[in-house]
């Protein structure tokens, strides 16, 4: 995936950059809560991750080749499968459709083991809507549960509406 790596580092896995960044982000939600307070250090962090999420996002889309696509979205999205870091089962695939369950993820169980169940899904889950907004304003995102949150898999759910079906929704 060549046309990524001017934006995520060759041979960093997207598990082990999750790592790192949680490492520091601990730290700054730990100093946040002591001085604000659990719901302000929640909602800084959530903001800070959103804001990265879709910062990363952006960057992804303009190292695309081509115009972005759910084609292209599926493709990228193998990054943060690698290391058998996601195991996931695909539900339905169409031409403006992606669905699929995650049924194993290893950064809820990074983030649990850390001791960090609390923020995880701030950390992770939260970024997998927030992406989509930066890398293709077309591109639907809906999750009703997540393996995070005590639920038994993670319902991801794609929808790519053309600029012309956008209205209609």
């Amino acid at each position: 995936m060549s046309h990524s790596d001017s934006v995520h580092p060759k041979g960093l896995s997207m598990i082990a950059k999750r790592r790192i960044e949680a490492e520091i982000l601990s730290h700054v939600y730990e100093v946040l809560k002591e001085s604000h307070g659990t719901e302000v250090a929640q909602k800084t962090l959530g903001d800070a991750v959103r804001r990265s999420a879709i910062e990363q996002a952006e960057r992804f889309a303009q190292a695309e080749d081509q115009p972005t696509s759910l084609d292209s979205f599926i493709e990228l999205s193998k990054l943060w499968e690698t290391e058998d870091a996601l195991r996931i089962d695909v539900q339905e695939r169409t031409e403006d459709t992606y669905a699929f369950n995650v049924v194993r993820c290893r950064y809820a169980e990074m983030y649990k083991d850390m001791g960090l169940q609390e923020i995880g899904h701030l950390l992770s889950c939260q970024r997998d809507g927030t992406f989509c907004e930066g890398y293709d304003p077309n591109l639907e995102f809906s999750r009703t549960q997540t393996i995070m949150q005590g639920a038994s898999h993670c319902d991801f759910r794609y929808t790519y509406k053309k600029d012309d079906q956008k209205d209609k929704s």
